[in-house]
């Protein structure tokens, strides 16, 4: 009898509450996963693979970014635009450097929007337009465009085509 109550026949696991106990246990030991603080590192972890690590792109696969993307932020329409691709991503034909690309690019508005903000001043700051000064992006200014309404990734390629025909987008 007195073994029974120190060994009981059931398996622990099976007991009531020993899974949460496990599972606050694995928690505690598993550490957080880093916070993506800055524009650089959110672009080397996240964008860096299709757009390469100096935003030059891969013709015909993925667009350049290096110089188009302050050219594009010097617009309020480009400065939405480009907030809506980190937020809803693009999907469809696109023409870049006389080139067309078909493909898309995923959506990234789990990102906060202070990291986002910082993402695309990271490119801006690749390769500024011309030396013409383009104003930093805010968490702020993210936030608005996040608050004006989610998009598909089609809508946001037609959004692009019709930028691109005003010439707002290189």
């Amino acid at each position: 009898m007195i073994q029974r109550r120190l060994f009981p026949t059931r398996p622990t696991a099976n007991r009531p509450g020993f899974a949460l106990v496990a599972l606050a246990i694995a928690a505690a030991l598993v550490p957080p996963a880093p916070a993506l603080a800055s524009g650089t590192q959110v672009y080397s972890s996240r964008c860096s693979m299709c757009h390469q690590s100096e935003g030059a792109g891969l013709p015909g696969q993925f667009p350049r970014l290096k110089g188009r993307a302050a050219q594009i932020a010097g617009s309020k329409e480009g400065r939405t635009y480009l907030v809506q691709v980190m937020l809803h991503g693009i999907f469809g034909s696109i023409k870049v450097d006389g080139r067309p690309i078909n493909g898309m690019m995923p959506a990234m508005g789990t990102l906060k929007d202070a990291d986002i903000a910082d993402t695309l001043n990271y490119l801006v700051a690749l390769d500024p337009s011309g030396g013409k000064k383009v104003a930093a992006f805010t968490a702020g200014e993210v936030k608005a465009v996040r608050d004006a309404g989610k998009m598909s990734s089609g809508q946001v390629a037609k959004l692009r085509a019709g930028l691109a025909a005003k010439g707002l987008i290189p």
